[in-house]
């Protein structure tokens, strides 16, 4: 800071001198004609001493943003001609604008990226990527003040060499015109007269080319790729998509609502996994076992605690007829009357327009489109261990049908995995009768969690029954006597756990195979590789969902679906980039674990300067009248500030909790607006505006309110 303060200090210094001596004053077109003739003097004296003397007044004059650059460029036209005063000038212009830029990253940067975190790393981003391409563009065109630019660049994290190469390159054309008119000096009147409309026009329309060109590459780069292949010169549908789960299902809903002609092709049950394995029977259970724990649990209501009675088999024939009632919204006839043709059978790409279909009725049919969206989807991600596939095993897709046929829940059942699906599985299974093994190779559950929200998941799970072995690496699986076991290891030992199920809920991985990605060549990386646009190697080949990632949830699928079909249908006039700043999710175990933005170990390893507002759900009248006052709302702001980063909930109903949140940080409202927003009463909503008012009961104004008191004391007499 120190070292900060000195740098100014001397510049300031050089700057107060500059303006003191009236430097400023031979720096104008005046100035400059006046003294000309007492410069040639000296230059033809000591022309080495008179050169680098210029060329270090340029580099200083340029490097603290003085005014007078432009005259100094006439200048080096006018004392050393053509060639030798463009060398001088563009050397001296560069490397100023570069120690005006490297100044500009020591001293402000760190101050900027503290207060700005978030639209910094933003910009980063985009500087990352075309940073090069964007300064030359501004280069090029003079009405951009350069010392801004070289200011504003010092803020980013664009390379130095980078800054300077493409600078020297893109005011070289600017420089030649100023170094060109110096050599005129005698007939310039104003510097108006050289930066006159039609040159600065001519500047922006230099400015335009680096877009044209590169609109230009892009056309070369797109013919490339699709080198070999013939385009059909009229398409039988605007757009085919391939997979009928909930990236699949609201892209051709959506391209079907702007009239566009649409087939949507799935070879299996409509709706895909959330509504077939995943979300929907999930939280079936989820509900069944609850109830069970509440029943186990009535003392805590004033009633007499009992032993739920119930068939497990009609506990899984209730799962299977929600899937059922819900099934009309996800299927062929609804999707039918929206306007979307659905086709029941397997797609291949045969090239980049043109699928092929092989209907579940035995046909075939070949459809070209001029957009393909895949939205195949991800699988459950079975872990290679030997033995596993002798002993048998159950996923999250498989278990419902398998369960489905048992008299009683699975009296052994290990859950592989420590994650949301996991957890939520493995509660509720515990809370139906099943004596529950948890293994979990890592440290802790629910590891994308803060490390606290991973301990009251932990003994949330316990309290249910689930028996939790975290740092558990299993190895292998067997069979002896026939019973089956899973052999696990801890601290170099290993240990046999017996088990009737075993569950497999390591994650998921895309589907990625069969349909025609590999021929075609497109580039897949555990998920398939798109830009951000969702474009894949072919720029009319679009993918959404599980399949691309970074989120596999089913809200993330249906918001890039809006992505994918836009994008798809008038990406020719307008493309938009995929918006992942607000991503929302929730793990459904008892109490919901609920999470938006940033959690605090997060917060943490980006550096950000922050501060954790917490409201306990023991303080809210409504969870204490239901009985539920476990968990927190944990709120991460900036230091200081309302603006919020990132909000945990635990609780019951913390999904719809969060939602509030969401909408505030998508929208860039802070704490003060849900705090001044009434709630009814009374609610668990209540505990959103509890928790500002906490984040403001910090932050209330003390001297202000000492006046007050003051002002009170006062009118009192």
């Amino acid at each position: 800071m120190i070292k900060k303060i000195v740098l100014l200090l001397i510049a300031a210094i050089v700057i107060a001198l500059f303006f003191y001596f009236d430097l400023n004053q031979l720096l104008t077109l005046e100035g400059l004609k006046g003294s000309m003739d007492q410069f040639s003097q000296y230059k033809e004296q000591s022309p080495v001493l008179i050169i680098g003397g210029f060329f270090l007044l340029y580099v200083v004059v340029t490097a603290l943003s003085l005014p007078g650059a432009t005259i100094l460029t006439l200048a080096a036209g006018a004392l050393f001609g053509l060639v030798q005063g463009l060398l001088i000038a563009s050397f001296a212009s560069t490397i100023g604008a570069t120690v005006a830029f490297l100044v500009s990253r020591y001293v402000l940067r760190d101050t900027i990226q503290q207060r700005f975190p978030e639209r910094l790393a933003a910009i980063d981003a985009g500087v990352k990527k075309e940073g090069g391409f964007y300064l030359f563009t501004l280069r090029l065109v003079p009405v951009f003040p350069f010392f801004l630019i070289n200011l504003l660049m010092g803020l980013t994290s664009i390379k130095t060499w980078t800054f300077y190469w493409v600078s020297q390159l893109g005011m070289l054309a600017g420089t030649f015109v100023f170094v060109n008119a110096g050599t005129q000096l005698a007939q310039i009147e104003s510097l108006s007269g050289i930066l006159s409309f039609k040159l600065i026009m001519s500047f922006a329309l230099l400015g335009i080319f680096p877009f044209i060109a590169k609109g230009i590459l892009n056309m070369f780069k797109r013919r490339k790729v699709y080198k070999g292949y013939t385009k059909p010169k009229k398409f039988d549908r605007n757009m085919i998509v391939i997979g009928a789960g909930a990236g699949g299902l609201v892209t051709s809903y959506i391209a079907a609502a702007v009239k566009a002609k649409v087939t949507l092709i799935e070879a299996g049950e409509m709706g895909g996994d959330c509504l077939n394995y995943g979300c929907v029977p999930s939280k079936s259970i989820i509900k069944s076992a609850k109830v069970a724990e509440q029943i186990r649990n009535g003392e805590l209501y004033g009633l007499d605690a009992m032993t739920p009675q119930f068939s497990f088999k009609r506990v899984m024939a209730r799962v299977h007829r929600v899937i059922a009632d819900i099934a009309p919204h996800d299927s062929v006839e609804r999707y039918a009357d929206l306007g979307v043709e659905v086709l029941k059978g397997y797609a291949t790409l045969v090239d980049p327009w043109t699928v092929e279909i092989k209907l579940n009725d035995g046909g075939s049919q070949t459809l070209t489109a001029r957009t393909i969206v895949i939205a195949t989807g991800a699988r459950p991600f079975v872990p290679p261990l030997p033995g596993i596939e002798e002993t048998g095993y159950v996923t999250s897709d498989t278990l419902w049908d398998k369960f489905a046929q048992f008299d009683e829940a699975p009296k052994k059942l290990v859950v592989l995995g420590g994650g949301p699906i996991g957890c939520e599985l493995a509660q509720s299974f515990a809370r139906l009768g099943s004596e529950v093994t948890q293994i979990e190779m890592g440290d802790r559950i629910m590891s994308k969690e803060d490390t606290e929200v991973s301990d009251f998941a932990h003994k949330s799970l316990t309290t249910s029954g689930v028996d939790i072995l975290t740092s558990h690496q299993a190895i292998r699986c067997e069979s002896r006597d026939d019973k089956k076991y899973i052999v696990v290891k801890h601290n170099d030992a290993e240990m046999a756990i017996e088990y009737d199920e075993l569950l497999c809920a390591v994650g998921r991985s895309a589907r990625l195979t069969g349909y025609g990605l590999e021929a075609l060549g497109i580039e897949t990386d555990r998920t398939i590789v798109t830009n951000e646009y969702l474009e894949t190697l072919y720029p009319n080949i679009y993918a959404a969902g599980d399949i691309v990632g970074p989120y596999q949830f089913t809200h993330v699928a249906a918001h890039q679906a809006w992505y994918a079909a836009v994008n798809g249908l008038f990406g020719h006039l307008k493309k938009f980039k995929v918006d992942y700043r607000v991503i929302p999710w929730t793990t459904f175990i008892d109490p919901e674990v609920a999470r938006v933005g940033l959690n605090e170990q997060e917060a943490i390893d980006k550096g950000i300067d922050f501060e954790i507002t917490r409201f306990e759900f023991e303080e809210l009248d409504r969870a204490i009248t239901e009985g539920a006052t476990k968990g927190f709302i944990k709120v991460i702001t900036p230091k200081g500030k309302d603006k919020i980063l990132g909000v945990t909930i635990v609780s019951e109903h913390a999904g719809d909790l969060l939602a509030e949140f969401v909408l505030a940080m998508k929208h860039g409202l802070g704490l003060n607006k849900i705090l001044g927003t009434i709630h009814s009463y009374p609610t668990w909503a209540e505990g959103n505006k509890s928790v500002a008012g906490e984040w403001k009961k910090a932050h209330a104004p003390e001297t202000v309110l000492n006046w007050v008191e003051k002002y009170h004391t006062w009118r009192r007499g």
